[in-house]
């Protein structure tokens, strides 16, 4: 098939028969990205940003799972965005989903495009210098903030938020003070916090983040949610929101 290449896979995300392209070998994308767009809260009349999208599954996620129809991603490495551009020719979806390979840091083309309702981000979690690191490696720099940080990610998210708009954002637990922190130095409110659970009997390792631009003070926690059952298998909660069973 000419729309794939011969180290990538086609994958079928269950959701209206979208099918998106990844690299075998590469960074491919986990519950994370599940999580987030089950998260965030999209209208049909929303316009929706999603930053270091890689291969665009947010966006694909979220034009599976709603009715928006205007839905951009951005993403710094051009060999990721070439794999979301021709996921979106696959299953033509050009009326929906567009991709910039662009750099979030750039603050004057964040700000000559469009106002979005909605951003989402699945950011890098590791501070840089934690561990060792090959800076030219494309799974580190989705993991590894190299190329850009957490501030990065909020500045990118004020500067396209409507008044009121929502940042919907994952990351580790262990960040969370620093994610509160720099949301309410770009009034950015944090809002809504819910915490993933590997299983029962462990402590939190994932983080769901709702904020609003220029909310007014009140946080709200979410219950949280448990990934696994203690034998292994997956939670109900996990099997509806991938859409499994009832």
């Amino acid at each position: 098939m000419s729309f794939i290449k011969e180290d990538e896979t086609l994958d079928d995300l269950q959701l209206k028969g979208i099918q998106v392209i990844q690299k075998k070998d590469a960074f491919r994308f986990g519950i994370d990205a599940v999580l987030l767009a089950n998260f965030a809260n999209i209208k049909k009349k929303h316009k929706v940003m999603d930053f270091c999208t890689g291969t665009g599954i947010i966006p694909f996620i979220i034009a599976g799972k709603t009715e928006c129809n205007d839905i951009k991603g951005i993403e710094i490495q051009e060999e990721f965005v070439d794999m979301a551009n021709r996921t979106v020719e696959f299953n033509n979806l050009s009326d929906r989903i567009n991709f910039y390979c662009r750099d979030l840091k750039d603050i004057d083309f964040l700000k000559s495009i469009d106002k979005v309702d909605v951003v989402t981000v699945n950011p890098p979690y590791k501070l840089q210098g934690s561990g060792i690191i090959n800076i030219n490696d494309k799974n580190a720099i989705a993991r590894h903030e190299i190329l850009c940080n957490l501030e990065d990610v909020i500045v990118a998210s004020k500067t396209v938020l409507k008044d009121n708009g929502r940042l919907y954002m994952i990351h580790r637990p262990d960040r969370l003070c620093d994610i509160f922190c720099i949301m309410r130095k770009y009034k950015i409110e944090p809002k809504r916090v819910k915490m993933i659970h590997p299983t029962y009997n462990k402590a939190p390792n994932i983080v769901l983040i709702e904020g609003q631009n220029f909310g007014g003070s009140f946080l709200k926690w979410d219950e949280p949610l448990y990934v696994y059952e203690l034998d292994g298998s997956y939670t109900k909660e996990i099997d509806k929101i991938y859409g499994r069973g009832e």
